[in-house]
């Protein structure tokens, strides 16, 4: 099961409304080891389509390299999907390389950009096999205990 916070939440539903026409992407970090998503970065759409996210490169090697500094690691790596359902591609399914992480997917084909919902939905991906696993969208984290 994904938890996350609502701010979180929001904020990737955000970032899939703006985006819409193109694809949205990005990662929210957390503590190694922890399963809890607190640090949300937007990425760009290195390849700025309407049915496919590339990381750009550069961008993902300086964000990697921030989350080992601060012992961190990908909790959950989200993309938006604008004409189709919240559910993986076979090439979102070959991208998946992070077998810890939840793969979120929002739908923006109902409303576009515009007021309204979205269908929001988890997935892990381990070795090509896709397993959705329920979303529980919580006011706050817990506090972290060391």
């Amino acid at each position: 099961m994904l938890r996350i916070d609502r701010a979180t939440y929001d904020a990737i539903v955000a970032h899939a409304k703006r985006d819409h026409p193109d694809e949205a992407c990005g990662i929210v970090a957390g503590p190694e080891g922890s399963d809890r998503p607190e640090r949300m970065v937007e990425m760009v759409n290195a390849a700025g389509s309407p049915t496919f996210y590339e990381f750009d490169s550069t961008e993902l090697l300086a964000l990697y390299k921030q989350m080992w500094a601060n012992d961190e690691e990908p909790v959950v790596v989200y993309h938006s999907h604008t004409a189709t359902e919240a559910y993986p591609s076979r090439t979102d399914i070959g991208l998946a390389q992070e077998p810890g992480a939840h793969y979120v997917l929002v739908s923006t084909r109902e409303h576009g950009n515009n007021d309204g919902p979205v269908e929001f939905r988890s997935y892990t991906i381990v070795d090509g096999e896709v397993t959705e696993e329920e979303v529980d969208v919580v006011a706050a984290l817990p506090p972290r205990s060391e």
